[in-house]
């Protein structure tokens, strides 16, 4: 309990932090041997999309921290990708929940092939909680940018679907995972994958919305 307590308190410093110098976005490391440095024009492009349409004032040079870092508690937005294996130690998964609880917020974005591996190290750190998918009619969806059918899809890989899933804490949505969907490959440059202006418009708009619904909610 003292040790939660104190992790809260870090949290409350972290975030009182990052509102002062703008540094609010950082991009998970994580082990296991999977491309946590996937897509790297990704938040640069995304946060300065942000800061365009939403008049927010994010700097463009976003973090890199470990999951098991304290400097995690330093940002209320922590993106995560890759393609592969991810495993979180014991230590690792609890210094993630404590941040969750405490009031940050996860985006997983599936960049192919990190699926089965995301869901069986969340379950390390919400082993009380299942992935669920979020109803086309939640705020997450409908901020700025009007999105009724949910995530758009950006790549195709196996004709399916793009789903949004969220894991709940007490009722608040704590971590979004975004699959079959590869939203933060359309926030790439638009020659990495020759995306179209509209698939790439698209993209940045979705990521816009949750960086929306984070921090207003």
């Amino acid at each position: 309990m003292k040790k939660t307590f104190v992790y809260i308190i870090y949290i409350c410093i972290g975030f009182a932090l990052s509102a002062q110098t703008s540094n609010t976005v950082a991009l998970l490391k994580y082990n296991g041997g999977g491309d946590w440095y996937a897509n790297p024009t990704a938040l640069t492009n995304l946060i300065r999309f942000c800061n365009q349409e939403l008049k927010t004032s994010m700097s463009d040079n976003y973090a890199t921290v470990d999951v098991g870092s304290s400097e995690l508690f330093l940002y209320p937005f922590v993106h995560m990708t890759g393609h592969g294996n991810v495993v979180f130690s014991s230590a690792e998964a609890a210094n993630l929940r404590t941040y969750l609880i405490g009031g940050g917020f996860l985006h997983i974005d599936d960049n192919y092939g990190l699926d089965k591996f995301i869901r069986r190290e969340m379950k390390k750190v919400f082993p009380e909680a299942e992935f669920v998918e979020i109803p086309f009619n939640h705020p997450l969806y409908h901020q700025k940018y009007e999105f009724p059918h949910g995530l758009p899809k950006i790549h195709e890989h196996d004709n399916k679907p793009p789903q949004g899933f969220g894991l709940f804490y007490e009722g608040r949505l704590v971590c979004f995972y975004s699959y079959e969907c590869d939203l933060s490959d359309g926030w790439e440059n638009i020659t990495v994958h020759n995306d179209t202006p509209e698939r790439h418009t698209a993209a940045l708009r979705m990521g816009a919305n949750i960086i929306q619904f984070v921090f207003t909610h």
